[in-house]
Parts: C-alpha cells; structure tokens; sequence
C-alpha cells in the first residue's frame, strides 16, 4: 500500500506526511543501520523538537540515528517540508525565485537549500564507465594558433595553413 496521497502537492502540505515519504524512499526495504547497514534495527523514540522524525537503535553497533542521518536533508534550520516542496519545485523546473515566491523565503534560504539538494544528487549519480565499442559523432580540431605554425605542425595540423 502506498500509503496517503504523498506523491501529489496536497500530499506534502505537512510534516508527519514528508518524513513518511522520506522513509518510504530511503528505506523501500526496512530500516537498515547507515553506519553498518545491518537490517537489526529497533524504533528509539521521536526527536524532541520534531516528533514526526523517529529515531532508531541498531542491535548490530548499538549506533543511533534517525530519519534524515546521512542525508543531504539532515542538520539544517528549514523544517522537512521546505526541503520536500523546494524538490518538488525544483522538478517542475521553476526557478529559485519562482520557488522562493511560493516558499514564502528569502532568495538566499532557496539558493542553500537547492545547492544542498543539486548536491546530494549529483552524489548519488553513478560514475559513467565505457566498455566496449564506443562511438563518437563529432571531433574537436583546432583551427589555427595565428603566428604559432610550429604548435599547430606538431598536433597534426599543416604549416602552411596556419598563415
């Protein structure tokens, strides 16, 4: 079951609905520890200030986190819900003055949080590794280096072209 309508724009209006779609993302498969990845996890109580963030205990390193440790989202002042409806924004392509306009913030609040959302990611983005047969459409060649006929002559471009 999916679970409530988390996926629309009504679906993020509060927190307890971000944090339940955070959990649904990060952990598809259960809660796993991010510090050893053991699946023993245990629910330890809710953040004091955030009650919607659960905590969680691993059996395996007795480590403690909660839902946003080691993630792009953790240890900032914006509350969850800015984080989620700035990356919602973001997808429909809307700039950081758009986004900031709707947000109700500040230019510069918009600017850090979509920095730190591009940033995350782009981290998450796999290396690109060719293997294979591999094609390519265009070649770059220099045209000339006016007055420097030697350069151009010794990466494979002629003398007397470059007069």
């Amino acid at each position: 079951m999916a679970g409530p309508d988390l996926d629309t724009l009504s679906g993020l209006m509060d927190e307890a609905k971000c944090f339940a779609l955070v959990r649904r993302h990060r952990w598809p498969d259960g809660v796993r520890c991010p510090a050893c990845g053991s699946g023993a996890v245990i629910r330890d109580g809710r953040d004091g200030t955030q009650p919607q963030r659960q905590r969680y205990r691993c059996k395996g390193c007795a480590g403690r986190f909660d839902d946003l440790t080691g993630t792009v989202l953790a240890g900032h002042h914006q509350p969850l819900q800015v984080w989620v409806l700035c990356l919602y924004f973001m997808g429909l392509n809307l700039s950081n003055r758009q986004i900031a306009a709707e947000l109700g913030l500040g230019a510069s609040d918009v600017q850090a949080v979509t920095e730190a959302l591009r940033g995350g990611l782009a981290a998450k983005v796999p290396p690109v590794r060719l293997a294979g047969e591999v094609e390519i459409d265009e070649v770059h060649v220099v045209a000339g280096h006016k007055g420097q006929a030697a350069a151009v002559a010794k990466r494979g471009g002629s003398a007397g072209a470059a007069a």
